[in-house]
C-alpha cells in the first residue's frame, strides 16, 4: 500500500509540474509588471524591460543566471551584461573572455551588450577583497548610459559563497548615503528595480527540476523557469576551461540550471529611485 502511496505522490508531483511550464508564461509576465511597477492595463513586451545582469566571473552567466536570460530574451528584452572580471585566476583570462562571448551568443546576448571588466581591484579571486565603491561606480556608469529599469545580480550569500559574488551585492545594497558620490551624480533616470537571485539550501540547490515545484510555491518577486529546451542552451559547454568532473554533476543536478528565484533588494522604497 506504501508503494502505490508513493508512487501517486511522485505522479501528482509530476502533474504539478507539468502545470507550472503551462501557467509560468502568464505568472511571468504578471511578475514583470508588479517589480517594473507597470500599469495592470498594459502588456509587458520586450520595450518595456531593459535589464541589466551583473556578474562576478565568465561562467555565471550560464551557472547561475541561464533561465532568467532565456526567459527575458524570449520576450525580447533588451538584456546587457555586465561581468566584472575576466576570470584569470589561473591565468586564463583571454580564454575565458571568448568562452563568454561564445556562451551569451547561445544564451541570446549579443557582443554589443556585453561589458568585461578588467581591472587590478577587481580580481578573480575568492580570497580578495574587492573595492565596494569602484563596483558600485562601475554599476551606476551602466545604469546611466544605458537607462536600466531592472539589475540582476547575487543575493548577500551568492549562491556558492564566492567573495567576489558577495561584494557585488554589498556593492548594490549599502545605503544610498554610503556608496559612491556616483550614486547621487545622476540626473533624472528612470526607476531602477534591484533584484537579487535567491541562495537555497544545499539539499533544494541540488535535486535538479525536482525543486520547481517548491521554488513556485515559496513566495518571492520573480521567478524563471525553462524546460529542457532552454537547458541544453543553458549547459556549460560554451566555457570549456572550467567543465572539471564536479562542474559535469552541476550541470546535472543544480536548480539553478532550471529556475531561478528573485527577491528586490531592500532600498526603502519598492523600486530604487537614483537621484
Amino acid at each position: 500500500m506504501s508503494l502505490y502511496l508513493v508512487v501517486f505522490i511522485f505522479l501528482c508531483y509530476l502533474a504539478l509540474t507539468k502545470c507550472i511550464f503551462y501557467r509560468h508564461g502568464k505568472t511571468l509576465r504578471k511578475s514583470l509588471k508588479l517589480v517594473l511597477n507597470v500599469s495592470s492595463s498594459r502588456d509587458t513586451d520586450g520595450a518595456d524591460i531593459r535589464a541589466l545582469l551583473v556578474t562576478a566571473h565568465p561562467d555565471d552567466e550560464c551557472m547561475f543566471f541561464a533561465p532568467t536570460i532565456i526567459r527575458l530574451v524570449e520576450l525580447n528584452a533588451s538584456v546587457h551584461l555586465l561581468c566584472l572580471s575576466e576570470g584569470n585566476y589561473y591565468n586564463q583570462g583571454d580564454q575565458r573572455r571568448q568562452e563568454l562571448l561564445n556562451s551569451c551568443a547561445v544564451l541570446g546576448i549579443p557582443a554589443s551588450r556585453i561589458t568585461i571588466v578588467d581591472h587590478k581591484k577587481l580580481p578573480d579571486d575568492p580570497k580578495a577583497e574587492w573595492s565596494i565603491s569602484l563596483v558600485s561606480s562601475t554599476i551606476v556608469k551602466h545604469i546611466r548610459a544605458h537607462s536600466f529599469n531592472m539589475v540582476l545580480t547575487f543575493d548577500e550569500r551568492g549562491v556558492s559563497g564566492h567573495a567576489n559574488h558577495t561584494a557585488i551585492h554589498k556593492a548594490v545594497s549599502e545605503p544610498l548615503t554610503t556608496l559612491t558620490a556616483d550614486w547621487v551624480s545622476l540626473s533624472s533616470p528612470p526607476d531602477c528595480c534591484l533584484l537579487s537571485l535567491v541562495t537555497v539550501g544545499l539539499l533544494r540547490k541540488y535535486i535538479s527540476i525536482l525543486e520547481l515545484p517548491l521554488s513556485w510555491l515559496l513566495p518571492s518577486c520573480l521567478c524563471c523557469i525553462i524546460g529542457s529546451r532552454g537547458y541544453r542552451r543553458a549547459a556549460m559547454l560554451c566555457h570549456r576551461t572550467q567543465l572539471l568532473w564536479f562542474r559535469y554533476l552541476y550541470i546535472t543536478f543544480s536548480r539553478y540550471m532550471f529556475v531561478n528565484t528573485f527577491q528586490i533588494i531592500p532600498q526603502g522604497p519598492k523600486n530604487l529611485k537614483i537621484y
